[in-house]
């Protein structure tokens, strides 16, 4: 296996990869153009999935920023919209800066991975293809923080994915 180092994994063929699974389990016609409103239907399980996605790998940061709540702050902002459908542009934009604020000064990758998960989780709010992001850096998160890149990828990827199919069976 490969050591995990940042540009081992290619953001833009997982992207590829996770779009167009995501697509084909939210039952959505997949372009090679990424079309934001295709998924407008689906945002509130894609906030929800996000935010699942941001948590998972949570503990990367905090483990090493526990003083720093602002990508948990975000999740919990992008749950609040998921849950209650209220959105302050305001409120959603602040969450997603400040946990990438947050990223900024995380010097460890999983750490850093793992808050700009969070802020691209509660962008979803805003558009929904942004939970497309929180779980690219959630399994690149993950695949920082096993040392593994064939490893943590897979094994994220797998995980976030079965979590969407269970979404989108009970919506």
């Amino acid at each position: 296996m490969q050591h995990a180092k940042q540009q081992r994994i290619k953001p833009v063929a997982l992207l590829y990869e996770v779009r167009k699974t995501v697509s084909e389990i939210l039952d959505k016609p997949f372009s090679e153009r990424i079309d934001h409103q295709i998924f407008k239907s689906d945002q509130k399980i894609l906030a929800l999935w996000a935010a699942d996605c941001a948590e998972h790998v949570l503990p990367y940061f905090e483990e090493k920023y526990s003083h720093d709540d602002r990508p948990r702050k975000a999740i919990e902002e992008c749950r609040k919209w998921a849950t209650t459908g209220i959105f302050k542009m305001s409120v959603i934009r602040r969450a997603s800066l400040d946990a990438h604020a947050a990223a900024k000064i995380a010097k460890e990758d999983d750490a850093k991975f793992s808050a700009h998960a969070a802020g691209q989780a509660v962008g979803t709010a805003h558009v929904p293809t942004h939970a497309l992001g929180s779980s690219i850096y959630g399994i690149r998160a993950a695949a920082a923080h096993s040392g593994f890149v064939d490893d943590g990828l897979v094994r994220e990827r797998n995980w976030q994915l079965e979590l969407l199919r269970k979404y989108a069976i009970h919506d």
